[in-house]
């Protein structure tokens, strides 16, 4: 096939003289394909501009969401350290209150802070988390590994130290420590001469005088064993306050409680009277530890 060509007639501006430009067919061909082409790379690169335009915001964002976790992981780290200097601070606290009360800790617990080795090191929440944040993390996950243990163990020391506590309060409920009535002791604990025989006893508690019908109060917590006539004591209580303590009252002239009945210091039991073998109206009180009799002077503290 012969190859075809295309002239182009050009007339030049202010001139008669015409030219001619002749081209063939397949550079004209080239020519088209090759702006068809540069236009589609300028369509392209255009379309991913745009697109890559829309995206910037989005970096933009996420450049300052991991900035505020940075942020929040110092913040984090710093916590840490006011945690462990809290529980210093309670473990301290704790000692003290352990020495008031006489309770020793046990190596366990003394060894709260020392868990696997000496107390770690503070954190440096000042470090570069650009360059040693995954440094820092390590740290952090380590330290409340640390203090999730120290906790536990200084929690099982507060639950023991107040369990003691508590037997102690009871204890101190349950301990006679006031006057049972008012009045003057006629009669004291000890050997003395019977007043009914002339010949020396040993008299097992003490006597209060004071006016018939008097109210007779429980010196401490405890319950009431006994409701009945006991000889020469004639109307006579007796309350068992636990931990080997008792407490007996004689020469009532009238009972306010019942056998069972639980008291707490300072509720009325009974009137004083003149019942048994007595010269006067007046309570006789006593005071037991594990059966035996004790002086009640040392018991009363008002």
């Amino acid at each position: 096939m012969a190859n075809r060509q295309i002239t182009v007639v050009v007339i030049p501006e202010n001139t008669s003289r015409i030219r001619q430009l002749k081209f063939s067919k397949a550079f004209l061909a080239f020519s088209i394909c090759f702006i068809v082409v540069c236009l589609t790379a300028i369509s392209v690169i255009v379309h991913d501009y745009f697109r890559l335009r829309k995206t910037l915001p989005s970096l933009h964002a996420l450049e300052r969401e991991v900035t505020d976790q940075r942020s929040q992981i110092q913040a984090f780290a710093k916590k840490i350290g006011t945690l462990k200097s809290d529980m210093m601070t309670l473990q301290e606290f704790e000692k003290k209150i352990r020495v008031i009360a006489n309770v020793e800790r046990s190596p366990e617990q003394d060894a709260v802070f020392g868990i696997g080795g000496s107390m770690l090191e503070d954190l440096d929440t000042s470090l570069s988390l650009t360059n040693k944040h995954n440094s820092l993390l390590r740290q952090m996950h380590a330290q409340a590994e640390y203090l999730h243990e120290a906790s536990t163990i200084e929690k099982e020391a507060f639950a023991e130290l107040h369990k003691y506590l508590l037997g102690q309060k009871s204890l101190l409920a349950s301990t006679p420590a006031i006057r049972p009535t008012t009045g003057w002791v006629s009669s004291g604990f000890g050997y003395r001469i019977s007043p009914f025989t002339g010949l020396r006893e040993f008299h097992q508690g003490i006597d209060v005088a004071t006016r018939m019908g008097t109210a007779i109060i429980a010196p401490a917590d405890g319950t009431v064993t006994s409701v009945t006539r006991k000889g020469n004591l004639g109307r006579a209580i007796v309350i068992t306050h636990g931990y080997g303590m008792a407490t007996r009252y004689g020469h009532l002239k009238k009972w306010l409680v019942t056998r069972g009945a639980r008291v707490k210091r300072g509720d009325k039991i009974a009137l004083v009277g003149n019942s048994g073998r007595t010269t006067a109206p007046h309570l006789h009180y006593e005071v037991h530890m594990n059966g035996i009799p004790v002086n009640p002077a040392k018991y009363i503290l008002n």
